[in-house]
């Protein structure tokens, strides 16, 4: 099963799981069902909010649950999102349990983490408290000690939670755009030599991952008996220097206050969708030490991190998608959304959101 089954994560899970003998059967549940039909695969809408569906009877006779399903918007109203994420996580949780399922694989995130180093990585052992102002963070933090509870009240149910650094492939990228960079960044312009320079501030270093090779550490953690966290993440890290070589531009060192106010000030206009608070989170992230996913679930990412960066600009110049309403390119994205209304006007259906 699973959960959240139709955005940028899900789809690449549910077709590595499609494609792997071992499994005989995947069922994806999201809010809208998708014209995208991978083999083996059936589909249900459901809502995992308070108030949803039953879970339970959905996930009975499953062998697992991967749990993706998550709000990042409305950044404006955090308490919308908390209860997306983090009561309907905890549903969802509490229905794996009650229907006997015997893993839970759950989709936490670089996000969860303690501010921490630039110039070393570190491993699963590092604190997960988050930074507190980011709503992202603070939800991704939470739900780890929510599970390190869980554990305990379970100690027969198999728990991963997979804790990657920012994920990119190139159907995702019209999402990703109106998630955090809003409508007014027009996607030809994300081209080589159009951008005259990179800014080069404190702390911006991250990790990036092609989609697709996370999926690859989902499916293994669905086949193999193991339990715990994981850090995905690819080499290289992400910096400036990388930036200027993709974009062809010029490296600019400036300080990061002056980026966060602009953009602090465009986010209190409604202009862009991301918060000041998740850019400072970004610049405190630490670096992932991925061994412990490479050594137990012989796990290796297919592509380096600057490929799924390319990958992901190269689907935002040409308005890349997939037939699912949260990957959909812009005009079918409309043609969704209008769909979505009509159906709410006729009969409320509950969702959940990928």
């Amino acid at each position: 099963m699973v959960v959240g089954a139709t955005g940028n994560v899900g789809t690449s899970v549910v077709a590595a799981l499609a494609e792997d003998p071992a499994v005989d059967s995947v069922t994806g549940l999201a809010r809208r069902v998708p014209g995208w039909r991978p083999a083996r695969t059936r589909w249900h809408a459901v809502d995992v909010e308070p108030g949803g569906a039953d879970l339970v009877p959905l996930f009975a006779g499953a062998d697992a649950v991967i749990h993706l399903a998550w709000k990042f918007q409305p950044t404006h109203h955090p308490a919308e999102t908390w209860r997306t994420n983090v009561l309907g996580s905890i549903r969802v949780f509490d229905a794996v349990a009650e229907a006997g399922v015997p893993a839970l694989i759950h989709a936490s995130s670089v996000g969860a983490y303690s501010p921490g180093p630039k110039d070393r990585a570190v491993d699963e052992s590092w604190p997960t408290h988050g930074w507190p102002q980011a709503a992202y963070t603070r939800e991704k933090a939470y739900l780890e000690r929510v599970l390190d509870a869980y554990e305990q009240r379970h100690p027969d149910l198999r728990v991963v939670r997979m804790r990657p650094g920012f994920l990119f492939k190139r159907q995702s990228a019209s999402e990703q755009r109106r998630i955090f960079a809003g409508r007014l960044l027009p996607g030809r312009l994300v081209r080589p030599r159009l951008l005259p320079a990179v800014p080069d501030l404190p702390g911006l270093r991250f990790q990036a991952l092609h989609t697709d090779d996370a999926a690859a550490a989902y499916r293994a953690a669905v086949v193999l008996p193991v339990r715990g966290a994981f850090n995905l993440a690819a080499d290289p890290p992400v910096d400036a220097d990388l930036l200027v070589r993709l974009f062809d531009a010029r490296k600019l060192a400036m300080p990061s206050g002056p980026v966060r106010a602009a953009l602090a000030a465009a986010w209190r206009l409604h202009l862009v969708p991301a918060s000041p608070d998740l850019f400072d989170a970004v610049l405190r992230l630490p670096l992932l030490d991925s061994t412990r996913a490479r050594e137990e679930l012989s796990w290796q990412p297919a592509h380096t991190s600057a490929d799924a960066i390319e990958e992901f600009l190269a689907g935002l110049r040409s308005g890349a998608g997939m037939d699912t309403a949260p990957l959909a390119g812009d005009r079918k994205r409309t043609r969704h959304l209008m769909a979505a209304a009509a159906d709410h006007l006729v009969k409320p259906t509950p969702g959940v959101v990928s």
